[in-house]
């Protein structure tokens, strides 16, 4: 409600000496509309995810092989104001050809190579706001909120990495480019969050497989969660990771991997990506149970408390243990009867 504010009091000299008071209700000025954001061209987290169409090919980064309704325009966020894609939590460089401009980003395909940087840019804020969402970084402690650096390497191989050295992220290209699908993108994030939380994790085989785990669901729950947001399709099996990046090398339905497996603790095999499996079926059990937002406070707040070796044990009952702190018994029971399921010894 407006403030009476008094403008002034006049005294008026005459023979009948008078005061009068000039009163009236300060008008508050209109805010300036703000400033339209800067729009980017991305894809609606992956064209076989919201196509469901799974014939889809790479064709040597091809604008033809992905029809145009796997795109969407959407608002490139937080950014600096520098005309880059560089901005409060990531900022993005090309290893090679020309950085993209956020006046173009809306304009990039597939084929050019600015598209995956703006990908990259779109994706890594996507899924620092998400986690801002639920409480990191206000109620709860920041999980990797700073801006994340993101190199698109064209020179590279098919392969994309966290590096703790730099605490950056680097995306390679061959087949699918891998900053082409969202979920490649989120993962490799997971990385980083998980290295904020704890410096240097997975420093053994069940840490490594945790981290491996951890990215994949986060990809699985941001890309969610943006479809939601947005309104975007999604037709095709959410609990697959990487879709569109995997087509190269796996069959139809393609799927690098997936969150909803039957393996258990019994199952592992000592690498670090087929061993996830198993603690990324718990995770999406968890989900299951709690529902999205509940579990995933839950997941990434417990990871503050693991060491940098946890075992699948540990990291089992740090995560129990905080449910119960955070929810209460019926959490923590759902939290473990999921732990239990993979036959994680002592949980």
């Amino acid at each position: 409600m407006p403030r009476r504010t008094p403008r002034g009091l006049i005294a008026a000299a005459t023979a009948a000496s008078a005061l009068v008071t000039l009163a009236g209700t300060a008008t508050a000025a209109a805010p300036a509309p703000a400033a339209p954001l800067p729009q980017g061209r991305v894809f609606m987290v992956n064209p076989v995810q919201s196509s469901g169409d799974q014939t889809l090919a790479d064709a040597k980064d091809s604008a033809d092989a992905v029809p145009a309704s796997a795109y969407a325009t959407a608002a490139l966020r937080n950014l600096d104001g520098s005309g880059g894609l560089s901005g409060k939590w990531a900022s993005v460089r090309s290893d090679t050809g020309t950085s993209a401009k956020t006046a173009d980003a809306a304009s990039y395909n597939r084929h050019d190579d600015q598209f995956e940087q703006v990908m990259a840019y779109f994706w890594v804020n996507e899924a620092q706001e998400y986690l801002q969402g639920l409480g990191f970084g206000t109620e709860l402690p920041g999980a990797n909120d700073r801006v994340q650096p993101v190199r698109i390497n064209q020179w590279g191989a098919d392969n994309s990495f966290f590096t703790d050295k730099k605490a950056e992220i680097r995306f390679g290209k061959g087949g699918v480019d891998d900053a082409e699908d969202a979920e490649v993108i989120v993962h490799e994030y997971g990385h980083a969050v998980h290295n904020a939380q704890v410096p240097g994790f997975g420093t053994s085989p069940e840490a490594g497989a945790i981290g491996e785990a951890f990215g994949d669901y986060l990809a699985v729950e941001v890309g969610t969660h943006a479809d939601a947001r947005y309104g975007w399709p999604r037709t095709a099996d959410g609990a697959c990771v990487a879709d569109w990046d995997s087509v190269p090398y796996s069959d139809a339905p393609h799927c690098l991997r997936r969150i909803d497996g039957n393996k258990v603790y019994a199952d592992r095999v000592g690498e670090v990506h087929a061993d996830g499996e198993i603690w990324s079926r718990a995770l999406f059990d968890i989900r299951g149970a709690l529902g999205a937002r509940t579990a995933d406070r839950v997941i990434v707040n417990a990871q503050f408390g693991f060491a940098a070796d946890t075992s699948f044990t540990d990291a089992a009952l740090k995560t129990v243990a905080t449910a119960e702190r955070m929810y209460g018994k019926s959490a923590a029971d759902a939290v473990r009867a999921a732990f239990r399921a993979r036959q994680i010894p002592g949980v």
